[in-house]
């Protein structure tokens, strides 16, 4: 479990998400989502492959419309933006992507200074280099900046995603399958880490993931998702509280087998 209590204000709500619908085709990705969360909260998508929970946040991320409802992060309707105002928004919500989404032809120095230059162009160079220290020793990792991402382990790839994403210093993070593809103690760093950011640097999450172990150590708040909507939300111990065949079996697949 979390090591500190987190700061979370429940009179503020950071992401609201009400009745939203996605179809692709004849594929109905998400059936009347209802969501929210608050500053300082981390909430967990927990479901399986395929429910729609990355669908989920990129059309909070406003790269994905939907079909129907609303989506309103920061106190603007996403899905009713202009081009930018939709790109002002993403300044303040910063995505993490599952592979990373690093430039393999930059070091990772560069890499991190990449947004900075793009999107605060009046930073002077020291700015942006005191800024690159900053996020590298958030992650633990100040002494990979001048190597390549192609040097990187997967954990450090997952770390440097990270970093990149907090550079910024987005209000939320929205993190996709975080612990995806790595072993046992560098799933646990991931964990750490992104308990580590909402302490230190107080963001509000939503941590997309079919992985328990994430779920339990991560949220404060858990919402499992089934073919598009979610059929029980609350702490942990509330959620895995039921004879629900479903989410029994969904708990006995990660902590038993």
């Amino acid at each position: 479990m979390k090591p500190f209590t987190p700061e979370i204000d429940f009179d503020n709500t950071v992401i609201s998400i009400r009745g939203l619908f996605k179809s692709f085709g004849d594929n109905h990705v998400l059936r009347g989502v209802d969501l929210d969360v608050h500053k300082g909260e981390n909430v967990v998508v927990l479901g399986r492959s395929g429910t729609g929970k990355s669908v989920l946040i990129k059309i909070i991320a406003g790269l994905l419309k939907p079909d129907a409802g609303s989506v309103n992060v920061l106190g603007l309707e996403v899905e009713h933006l202009d081009t930018q105002s939709l790109r002002e928004l993403r300044m303040k919500v910063g995505f993490c992507f599952q592979n990373g989404a690093l430039y393999d032809s930059m070091t990772v120095g560069e890499n991190l200074n990449f947004p900075l230059v793009r999107n605060q162009p009046r930073l002077k160079a020291a700015q942006r280099a005191k800024l690159v220290d900053t996020v590298l020793d958030a992650v633990g990792l100040s002494q990979t900046i001048d190597q390549m991402p192609s040097e990187l382990s997967g954990g450090q790839r997952k770390r440097i995603g990270i970093a990149r994403t907090l550079i910024l210093r987005p209000d939320i993070m929205l993190y996709d399958e975080p612990t995806a593809g790595l072993d046992p103690i560098t799933c646990t760093e991931i964990n750490n880490l992104i308990n580590e950011v909402q302490r230190r640097f107080k963001t509000s999450s939503i941590i997309i993931t079919h992985d328990l172990t994430c779920a339990k150590v991560t949220g404060d708040n858990i919402a499992v998702m089934k073919e598009g909507q979610f059929i029980r939300q609350g702490s942990f111990d509330t959620v895995f509280a039921t004879g629900d065949d479903l989410i029994k079996e969904f708990y006995d697949y990660n902590f038993i087998q």
